[in-house]
């Protein structure tokens, strides 16, 4: 099995510095040339075209490992489908978020019948140990022969009124793509969005529903993390 790149191993620039490049491009609608402009203000001259590198080679692995240190996510799944213009296709997103508007995963497909909705399920299911008491969605027929093949005991509801939740959570996505001024391919559709995503969510938790000492102290929690993911040594 092939070892996640390592931002220590033979990189210019240290690891906290090509840490604090991809948090800056995937926590807030930044260009990579604002990101570089942001860093040349801290004096670290790097071009934008490594900023992108940076983000394209460590993104995704560091997308997976605060994916592995969250907790369990709820028992309750919103699942919602948006279209995006790829190349002037039309592309389908699907995302899945818990009772707490956290990410569980993300699929950029090129339909939206059953067979999609069956890919989508079995990749929220894949490596999970358990599964969710309910799942609500639109009242899209594919998510309901989904359901009934694949996750037949679970309650289903269907409701354009119920799944806000899910339908909130792509807001983000909007941004960056109004930013980026659109996806250029399917696959980099994916890669970005499935990275953004948990990186994201990683740092943004549900503000309103939280009291200042409690958000002060997820996100206090939230930097010990992305630190330690980022910017240790691996252990042989």
């Amino acid at each position: 099995m092939k070892r996640p790149p390592n931002p220590n191993y033979r990189h210019r620039f240290p690891a906290e510095i090509i840490g604090h490049a991809v948090w800056l491009y995937h926590a807030f609608s930044l260009s990579f040339r604002d990101v570089e402009l942001l860093l040349a203000e801290r004096g670290i001259i790097v071009s934008y075209e490594t900023v992108r590198r940076w983000c394209k080679k460590f993104g995704q692995s560091f997308a997976n490992r605060l994916r592995r240190r969250r907790p369990q996510p709820g028992d309750k799944w919103y699942l919602d489908e948006v279209f995006i213009r790829v190349q002037g296709v039309q592309h389908y997103l699907w995302r899945a978020v818990d009772q707490d508007g956290v990410v569980l995963d993300i699929l950029v497909q090129p339909r939206r019948d059953a067979q999609a909705a069956k890919r989508f399920f079995r990749r929220l299911l894949k490596g999970l140990q358990y599964v969710p008491r309910v799942i609500v969605t639109d009242k899209l027929r594919s998510y309901g022969v989904a359901q009934r093949q694949l996750l037949p005991k679970v309650e289903h509801r269907q409701s354009r009124y119920l799944n806000n939740r899910a339908e909130n959570s792509h807001r983000p996505t909007r941004r960056r793509e109004r930013q980026m001024q659109r996806f250029k391919s399917p696959g980099q559709a994916q890669s970005f969005l499935s990275a953004h995503a948990f990186i994201h969510g990683h740092f943004h938790p549900r503000r309103h529903l939280l009291t200042a000492n409690s958000y002060r102290a997820i996100r206090t929690d939230a930097f010990n993390i992305w630190r330690q993911e980022t910017c240790t040594q691996y252990v042989v």
